[in-house]
């Protein structure tokens, strides 16, 4: 027995009979308007929470910011060592030793900067000749406008205090 053809190829794709997002999420979708999600936030969805960015702080200016600013560490001064923060990143040690030299005698300042480009981290450390003019440096630069800046100054942690490497 021959099998009948009309020579019309059937209206049914070649994977079947099912078409593509006909599903009941497609149709959830319609009902409720949500726009379709593109791949980096079905990607985002399913590593994450679900919500975009854009979804979970729609206003920027009225959210809180995700963390707090840490407040700089009050070192107690126990040594002519002192830790100053905040630092413009235009100030070179000249700067700092002028600055404190005008509370007392300086011996040392040093700018920490990064090793491959020499730019400054943004703290230093400046040695004092003795306690007494370290606890004043403190008492009058702290807190003061140096280079555009409010700078942080406190006593240097000492050897015990740091954490190993």
């Amino acid at each position: 027995m021959n099998s009948y053809s009309t020579g019309r190829r059937s209206q049914r794709s070649r994977g079947g009979s099912r078409r593509r997002g006909n599903g009941p999420a497609r149709r959830q979708r319609e009902q409720t308007k949500e726009p379709k999600k593109t791949f980096w936030q079905r990607i985002a969805a399913f590593f994450g929470n679900g919500t975009t960015k854009a979804e979970a702080s729609p206003a920027r200016n009225d959210a809180q910011p995700s963390r707090s600013a840490r407040k700089p560490e009050r070192i107690e001064v126990s040594s002519p060592r002192l830790y100053v923060g905040n630092l413009s990143f235009d100030a070179t040690e000249s700067d700092l030793f002028e600055l404190f030299n005008g509370v007392g005698h300086v011996q040392n300042a040093e700018v920490v900067s990064y090793r491959h480009n020499q730019r400054s981290k943004g703290f230093a450390f400046v040695q004092m000749q003795t306690i007494e003019e370290a606890k004043r440096a403190v008492e009058e630069l702290h807190d003061k406008e140096f280079l555009g800046r409010r700078l942080v100054v406190s006593g240097a942690k000492s050897g015990e205090h740091r954490a190993p490497r």
